[in-house]
């Protein structure tokens, strides 16, 4: 059994976003696989898609803050700036945090951790809707 949608995610503000109810709200035919696999593809190079803590917002602020620090916008080394001073540091971060996610899948659902959740994280001030593509596969029930 394969699976494949597209899921388009209306824009968001510069930081860090659990979406993990709209990005498996979009693939309802995961209900009908016993075991497989979950690609979360995110289509593009100013945000990026991680999984970690679903229950406290501190987690998302705290991880936007460390972002930040460490790729700092106005840097005199960043030569790619006539997009603005976000975008840059942007491209780096989707390259340190990255653009996709594996995720099993088992008994129907995403077998994420208690505590786990989908972030996208969006590292432009205004970034605009974000494509996600999801791809999945196993056997079915």
């Amino acid at each position: 059994m394969w699976i494949q949608h597209a899921i388009g995610l209306d824009p968001r503000p510069r930081g860090v976003h659990l979406v993990t109810r709209e990005v498996l709200s979009a693939v309802p035919e995961l209900g009908d696989m016993r075991v497989g696999m979950m690609n979360v593809f995110l289509r593009h190079t100013s945000a990026s898609l991680a999984l970690n803590e679903n229950a406290s917002p501190d987690v998302r602020v705290d991880l936007e803050g460390w972002l930040n620090d460490a790729v700092p916008e106005g840097a005199p080394y960043w030569t790619h700036v006539h997009e603005g001073p976000d975008d840059m540091p942007a491209h780096v971060k989707s390259i340190i945090v990255g653009p996709s996610l594996m995720i099993p899948v088992a008994g129907g659902r995403a077998a994420l951790g208690t505590w786990q959740g989908i972030y996208l994280l969006e590292h432009r001030d205004h970034g605009g809707s974000r494509q996600i593509v999801v791809t999945a596969w196993g056997e079915g029930e």
